[in-house]
């Protein structure tokens, strides 16, 4: 039985501890500082940091002095400005079709592609668990604002990204993908596609902002699936799932 600790930082921001190496996704800020309590508690493990795109609500370079005592890898998408990296610091620039095979902790990192900036992440543990971080890819569409056009052409640009994926990944352990309630109605419209299109087993709604009840509602995300919806609507908050 292997556990998986996941603690949500805030925004699209997630501490993930495997047995091998504590994962970082989209560090922005951490106000209950949950991230240090993650390290505190894995005191042997690597870090990889890992960042999907240049935006301030994903990117924050104080990523650099974290965690300066141990072992770290950094792995940016190639959005990223090289004047963000400091001297000294392992880094790899990853685009879509990227793969990072043998980092430490015997971790995988795979790039898929966005519908914004930027890349999704897929990352495969030796003991081959899964774990996908969309970023910002989604199916950015205001069905409430834009032309019909404007909404074919987002959902085009969306299920051509999500085919690359399907074609590769037969099944996702834990997904982190948006479920944004500022889009308006059809808000969850990416997120019942993606789990229509692959099987997950445990699927975390991010970059909802303040909006927990909306970006939560497990009616609109997954009205007829079998995936387990986790909302994690606390800064800090984690949670522990095992796997055989």
């Amino acid at each position: 039985m292997k556990s998986v600790e996941i603690t949500y930082l805030d925004h699209s921001g997630f501490a993930i501890a495997l047995p091998g190496a504590v994962l970082v996704f989209d560090y922005y800020r951490d106000p209950q500082r949950a991230l240090a309590g993650v390290l505190m508690s894995h005191p042997d493990l690597p870090v990889i940091f890992l960042v999907s795109h240049h935006h301030q609500d994903h990117f924050n370079p104080e990523i650099f002095s974290l965690a300066e005592t141990r072992q770290r890898t950094y792995i940016l998408s190639d959005d990223i400005s090289c004047a963000a990296m400091p001297d000294g610091n392992p880094v790899s620039r990853i685009s879509p079709g990227g793969i990072l095979p043998d980092l430490p902790g015997g971790i995988t990192v795979t790039a898929f592609g966005s519908t914004d900036e930027g890349v999704s992440f897929l990352v495969e543990s030796q003991s081959h668990l899964t774990i996908f971080h969309a970023g910002d890819l989604n199916d950015w569409h205001w069905q409430d604002e834009s032309t019909p056009d404007e909404v074919r052409a987002a959902d085009t640009s969306f299920d051509k990204i999500l085919s690359d994926i399907a074609s590769d990944v037969k099944h996702i352990d834990i997904a982190m993908f948006p479920v944004d309630p500022r889009q308006g109605s059809d808000y969850a419209r990416g997120a019942r596609k993606f789990l229509q299109t692959i099987p997950t087993g445990n699927f975390i709604p991010m970059h909802f902002d303040a909006d927990y009840k909306a970006g939560c509602d497990t009616r609109e995300i997954a009205p007829e699936s079998t995936t387990r919806i986790m909302c994690m609507s606390r800064q800090g908050e984690s949670a522990t799932l095992d796997f055989k």
